[in-house]
């Protein structure tokens, strides 16, 4: 069974700590922006002295993120799995519960020293959010509507400027396509069964087409895929329950793939992506049970591919 989401402890202190987070979050990040703005003089005559002016940008605020969390609320993330190397460029796919999973891959970010390199694929309605929305405008994330046709050329166009301009990057991208819950669920298991797929019993089903087309528009750019198990251990928190302090614990088993192991052809790196969720499932059955990621690798029980 997926984890429950967790239960709210209803702590008047930790709610007001929240609001104080927030104040100072979005105080110190509308400053951030308006340094974003300014960039944009410089952008006529190096485009490489842009990047850097809102890669500082991304770095500082995101790191103050991540730093906050660890002294503030004393939240821990616990990497295990594969050891990978540092200021490597690649694309980093993972399962996404709630919005908490956010900072803790900008923590593993910030280990391998990418944290200002980060790039998303981010909701169209988000763009104009303040502070955090518009600040994404200026780091090359890409604003999808969730319609693959309307998507497709400005995802190409993004991927071709990453390449020639030959920018630091780790791609993050949540296959699934949405949060996950039980409903949703429910969905994933039913759209599973009628088309012979493994059924998840804690993830959705992920979506290949913007997967596929990450690997091929990114091939000669990026040197790995990072896969990434995210869980918690009492229950899934939602935002509001991380900036209360009540998250302590996130789990995060890491798994490398090179780049050059990947198949070419888009039904096998449909394949294969399915394959890594079998996978996952199976490393979250193993984390349930036992309350630790298994040391060896597991092997997808519903889909016969090699990794």
């Amino acid at each position: 069974m997926p984890l429950e989401p967790l239960k709210d402890s209803g702590d008047p202190i930790a709610k007001i700590r929240a609001w104080v987070v927030l104040a100072i979050g979005f105080g110190t990040l509308l400053p951030i922006n308006l340094l974003q703005l300014l960039s944009l003089i410089v952008l006529p005559f190096s485009r490489k002295a842009f990047r850097a002016i809102n890669r500082w940008c991304a770095d500082t605020w995101w790191g103050w993120c991540v730093t906050g969390a660890e002294k503030f609320y004393g939240t821990q993330v616990i990497f295990t799995g594969d050891d990978v190397a540092k200021r490597e460029n690649a694309l980093l796919i993972a399962n996404h519960q709630q919005m908490p999973d956010i900072p803790a891959i900008m923590k593993f970010c910030k280990t391998k020293d990418r944290l200002g390199d980060m790039k998303y694929f981010v909701k169209k309605q988000l763009k104009w959010v303040p502070g955090m929305g518009w600040g994404m405008q200026f780091l090359d994330c890409l604003f999808i509507d969730r319609d693959w046709a309307s998507d497709r050329e400005k995802i190409h166009r993004t991927f071709d400027r990453l390449v020639t301009g030959k920018v630091p990057v780790h791609l993050v991208s949540f296959v699934e396509g949405t949060r996950f819950t039980l409903p949703k669920l429910e969905a994933a298991q039913t759209y599973a069964g009628e088309h012979g797929l493994p059924v998840p019993r804690h993830t959705l089903v992920p979506r290949s087409k913007g997967f596929t087309a990450s690997v091929e528009g990114l091939r000669s750019h990026i040197t790995a895929i990072y896969d990434l198990t995210i869980s918690y251990e009492v229950g899934v928190p939602s935002l509001w329950q991380y900036l209360k302090g009540l998250v302590k614990r996130i789990h995060v088993h890491v798994r490398r793939f090179p780049i050059e192991e990947l198949p070419h052809s888009a039904d096998d790196l449909r394949l294969w992506i399915l394959a890594r969720w079998d996978e996952k499932n199976e490393l979250l059955d193993h984390y349930y049970a036992t309350g630790e990621f298994p040391q060896q690798p597991v092997s997808p029980r519903g889909l016969r591919i090699h990794s």
